[in-house]
């Protein structure tokens, strides 16, 4: 992978942290409009759906998703939007509780923990990749983040 790509890739990964961010910002807005967060979650899911369906139709045929249901695929592979839910739902309650950058920390914390165990256990098919204490030592800096922006 040259500079150039890694570069690109790493900035597109960035944009995506901040587009999370807003999401969750213009979610809690929108529960405070219509007086609900399960509404303001299920409008933030509705768009998010027509979004990516005008992508799937217009890049990959429809026989792909038909075939996926022919194989031997475990019930849990299909369940990733239950967690999208929790995510959407926790970030509604939680930002106007917390401020945003209190609540997104929080979460990144979640995410490393997790990332963490899912890679040293390989778990859900991923490539086995030690907790080392260096790896432990960065999740520990993002914990102190929090405590740090929570100041």
């Amino acid at each position: 992978m040259s500079i150039y790509t890694l570069i690109l890739s790493a900035c597109l990964v960035v944009f995506a942290g901040v587009s999370v961010g807003l999401q969750q910002v213009l979610n809690a807005n929108l529960r405070e409009h219509i007086g609900s967060p399960w509404w303001a979650g299920f409008v933030s899911y509705l768009v998010g759906l027509a979004v990516m369906f005008a992508i799937a139709i217009s890049t990959s045929p429809i026989s792909r998703l038909t075939e996926s249901f022919k194989g031997d695929v475990s019930w849990l592979t299909w369940s990733g939007g239950v967690f999208g839910a929790v995510f959407i739902a926790v970030c509604i309650l939680m930002i106007p509780k917390l401020g945003a950058a209190t609540t997104l920390a929080l979460i990144v914390v979640g995410q490393m923990i997790g990332s963490l165990i899912f890679d040293h256990f390989g778990l859900f098919g991923l490539t086995a990749q030690p907790a080392t204490a260096m790896r432990l030592a960065g999740a520990a800096c993002l914990v102190l983040g929090v405590v740090l922006i929570r100041a």
